[in-house]
């Protein structure tokens, strides 16, 4: 058994808008500008916050999901992410003690700190409140025995006097307090219909935003006192996942001399992966290659499949859909029977058109933004055999979108869903499969192998 001495700890908050992105973020930088290799990880699906970690810490943003993974992966996935490093900063994902719905603490921010055995720094909203601080801290800091709540850091903090009736009031909660932070407008990062504008969209701005961060929480928090509390959480047993171990066993090619290149989208319209999605395809023997279908006019040389993840087509349905010959290069590959994998962006990218624009043309079905918000947790079944999944295979997904699909499944539907309600949804057509469900291939890495081996053989 490994034993991993990786420091690392949890921003946490008693709620959603307290400010965790913010000192997670400005954590990461900070301790970065100190010459430290830092770890950025996100508790939940969440795939935009990685993206202003991985800016803030020069590496990539990963999430842990004890949901979509199960609670057995949560330590290897961080270990993985965390080789080399420093130190290791973990955002988590709404309160602290909210999970999936109604499965009591799983995938909570509280549940991942157990299994990492971290402490957590409890990110309040002082703004509207003064003595009741105490009554909130001691609430958090005592509800779970199992999690420790190592310090406290008041965001929003008015004036030196409202700082001090804080201080005052928790110095006999016992939960020290590592740091206060004034109003600064300067971080805030704007936001539309799915949450924060992702970084690839922003350019310099989001550059900028980073760095504010970085010298708000600098200048506001006890760097020394948090790197110490991350120091403190021991060791972690356990070895790290690895996606060659993970694709390890029957069906599996080990040496295999031919490398299919496989397509995947990119850019500022399609910002949402997990990066354990392309090691998986590159350690079943690919050769992945991302492309970007607002510049691109040609599918990456060689391309023998194709995966379309997650992002924002609809913002960019106008120039999308004016690139005519990307369109068809993909339309083109779909018909040949070559693997495509498309999730929920990559979805509207395959319908007919998107807000009256039209796209690849894949699928007889049109795209639209709708009025109200799917977003949660599902169980799922392969309904019959893809190229991800042979039929009734058994996953979990998430769905968060704001858009329609009409129909919403096609004569052979993606998956099964059986939760919250039961329905069918998506499309499965030659080599095509397309769903609104994302899903972490880190808990399923036989659809990379799957997907990699019908790359060889379509």
């Amino acid at each position: 058994m490994v034993m991993s001495p990786v420091p690392r700890l949890v921003v946490a908050a008693p709620a959603s808008g307290s400010g965790k992105t913010t000192v997670a973020t400005g954590l990461m930088a900070a301790f970065a500008a100190r010459g430290l290799a830092v770890s950025p990880h996100k508790v939940g699906p969440d795939y935009i916050d990685p993206g202003y970690h991985a800016l803030a810490t020069g590496r990539v943003g990963r999430n842990l999901d004890a949901y979509l993974c199960g609670p057995e992966l949560i330590a290897p996935l961080f270990l993985h992410g965390a080789r080399g490093c420093d130190l290791a900063v973990v955002e988590g994902v709404m309160g602290l003690y909210d999970g999936a719905a109604g499965q009591g603490e799983l995938a909570s921010t509280a549940h991942v700190a157990k299994l990492l055995r971290a402490p957590v720094v409890l990110v309040v909203d002082a703004s509207s409140q003064s003595r009741s601080v105490a009554a909130l801290v001691h609430g958090f800091a005592s509800w779970d025995p199992e999690v420790r709540v190592g310090g406290v850091i008041l965001n929003k903090v008015g004036s030196d006097r409202h700082e001090a009736l804080l201080r005052e009031a928790l110095d006999a909660s016992g939960v020290p307090v590592l740091g206060v932070l004034r109003r600064a407008p300067q971080v805030d990062t704007p936001s539309r219909h799915l949450g924060l504008v992702p970084v690839a969209e922003r350019g310099s701005a989001a550059v900028e935003a980073v760095a504010a961060m970085a010298a708000q929480v600098a200048q506001g928090c006890d760097l020394e006192a948090l790197a110490a509390l991350a120091r403190g959480a021991g060791e972690l047993p356990g070895a790290a996942w690895d996606p060659a171990g993970a694709l390890a066993g029957p069906g599996s090619r080990p040496g295999t001399p031919d490398r299919p290149v496989v397509a995947v989208a990119g850019g500022r319209a399609f910002t949402f992966s997990y990066a354990e999605h392309a090691e998986l395809l590159a350690a079943a023997g690919a050769e992945v290659v991302t492309f970007d279908p607002l510049r691109d006019e040609e599918l990456p040389e060689g391309t023998a499949g194709l995966v379309v993840g997650g992002g924002f087509p609809e913002v960019y349905a106008a120039e999308l859909s004016a690139n005519e010959p990307l369109r068809k290069a993909v339309a083109g590959l779909a018909l040949s029977g070559a693997p495509v994998a498309a999730e929920c962006a990559g979805l509207l990218y395959l319908c007919r058109e998107l807000d009256g624009r039209p796209m690849c043309g894949v699928l007889d079905a049109g795209a639209r933004m709708g009025e109200r918000l799917t977003l949660g947790y599902r169980d799922a079944v392969a309904v019959g055999d893809s190229v991800l999944a042979a039929a009734g295979t058994r996953t979990r997904g998430h769905e968060f979108h704001r858009t329609v699909v009409e129909p919403g499944a096609g004569t052979a539907p993606a998956w099964g869903l059986t939760t919250p309600v039961r329905r069918v949804e998506g499309f499965v057509q030659q080599g095509v499969h397309a769903s609104y469900l994302h899903t972490h291939w880190a808990a399923a890495p036989g659809a990379a192998r799957r997907f990699v081996e019908r790359c060889r053989t379509s």
